[in-house]
């Protein structure tokens, strides 16, 4: 009677907070991306193309040629509406820090110069700043997130709690991302052409490296999902897969609650029986001495 409100009223609260930890998210990521550009020493300027070199960085590697001849119509239609983000790196030299597809993309387009923000930061500023300006975006995909936290850890020094607070993820989520850099090229490969995802990509993990490859090709040919995976590599590990037990229905729970409270009504009725029947009992033995007096 009172699950499904129930049931209803949990959904929306845990709604609610993942809408507001994600809000509270994007404000952090806007707030530190504000602070680094809106600076009095930065400046706004038109720089050729031919003299911005690209971040060695970026944790990107896979350009898609689609969303680039997209961007590039774009480009030309509306032309470039959030400028680049470069620094100084010689006389007459840039290092890009933030936008290498609207660079490469305004290129295709013909443009012999692009608007740019003209950062004044370190070596280490700007390689913590473009590696994370890729981190927060949705496109990258599993292997060049985990290269990018990698070298936030290695060339920047950070820790994988501080890393979780700039891309507003969970510790846990950049480990397990991290942990994908133990499969070889070769795997990786087979997983980004056969779209498999990231859970996939874990599951295998549990296997040695010979018998790794052999998991995921097995898995590519015969489209196999998550759980049907994980059986795959129980199987070839020897393990016997455990029968998990069946979580209590709460309809059950339900019809054990109303069997307690019909057996107590029972029993009640019964106890005033019972009570009734010494009562009258007593009535009448009271009256019969009365009457023998």
């Amino acid at each position: 009677m009172y699950l499904l409100p129930l049931t209803k009223l949990f959904l929306q609260l845990c709604y609610y907070i993942i809408v507001n930890k994600r809000r509270e998210s994007l404000k952090r990521k806007r707030c530190y991306t504000m602070k680094l550009i809106l600076r009095d020493d930065n400046k706004l300027t038109d720089i050729p193309v031919i003299y911005i070199m690209p971040n060695k960085s970026q944790p990107r590697k896979i350009f898609n040629k689609d969303e680039l001849d997209a961007l590039s119509q774009s480009i030309l239609k509306n032309g470039i509406l959030q400028p680049l983000t470069v620094r100084k790196h010689s006389p007459v030299e840039y290092e890009l820090i933030a936008g290498e597809r609207r660079l490469r993309a305004a290129i295709m387009a013909g443009f012999a110069k692009v608007p740019c923000i003209v950062m004044k930061c370190t070596d280490n500023q700007s390689a913590i700043f473009a590696l994370i300006e890729n981190l927060q975006r949705t496109d990258l995909n599993m292997f060049e997130e985990a290269f990018g936290i990698k070298k936030l850890i290695t060339e920047c020094n950070m820790t994988q709690e501080q890393i979780a607070k700039q891309i507003g993820k969970n510790q846990s989520t950049v480990a397990n991302k991290l942990r994908l850099l133990r499969l070889t090229p070769e795997e990786q490969k087979i997983i980004l052409n056969n779209k498999l995802t990231e859970r996939h990509a874990r599951v295998v993990l549990k296997l040695g490296e010979e018998k790794r490859l052999v998991a995921l090709k097995k898995i590519a040919e015969d489209s196999l999902n998550v759980a049907k995976s994980e059986k795959l590599v129980n199987e070839m590990l020897g393990d016997c897969p455990v029968k998990k037990k069946k979580s209590i229905n709460q309809k059950f729970i339900i019809k054990d609650v109303r069997i307690f409270f019909y057996t107590f009504h029972l029993r009640c009725g019964k106890i005033r029986r019972d009570v009734a029947t010494v009562y009258s009992f007593l009535l009448n033995y009271e009256q019969e001495r009365g009457g023998t007096r």
